[in-house]
């Protein structure tokens, strides 16, 4: 069990540094959860892609995905002095410069400390 060589490029991977797992302990509290991401939605409103279909000039649809508007943007928290980066939608970007940055968060629950 020392150690595996692969056929393709000689590769030799060795079992003695990777962690043993063995199936009875599967709710340790060392190993860490691994939490789904999700990608390409907005924190703030919520928003998500949208399916559609894209309809040729013979009226044959194929599925596609309209995606948010998502922008990277730095804006100033006032309570805790200092800029905080966000990857928010457009419309998110207009709510904060009409309600303030804490507001938007608080109502979405959000806690910019940790960003």
């Amino acid at each position: 069990v020392g150690s595996i060589s692969s056929q393709f490029g000689g590769l030799k991977i060795s079992l003695s540094r990777y962690p043993k797992i063995s199936p009875l302990r599967d709710s340790s509290p060392s190993r860490p959860c691994l939490q789904p991401v999700a990608r390409r939605t907005c924190p703030f409103t919520g928003k998500k892609p949208n399916k559609a279909n894209r309809v040729s000039h013979s009226n044959h649809k194929t599925t596609r995905r309209q995606f948010v508007n998502l922008q990277y943007k730095r804006i100033w928290w006032e309570a805790g002095k200092r800029y905080v980066k966000l990857r928010l939608s457009t419309k998110a970007i207009k709510t904060i410069e009409k309600n303030g940055l804490d507001a938007v968060a608080k109502k979405a629950g959000i806690d910019l400390s940790k960003k």
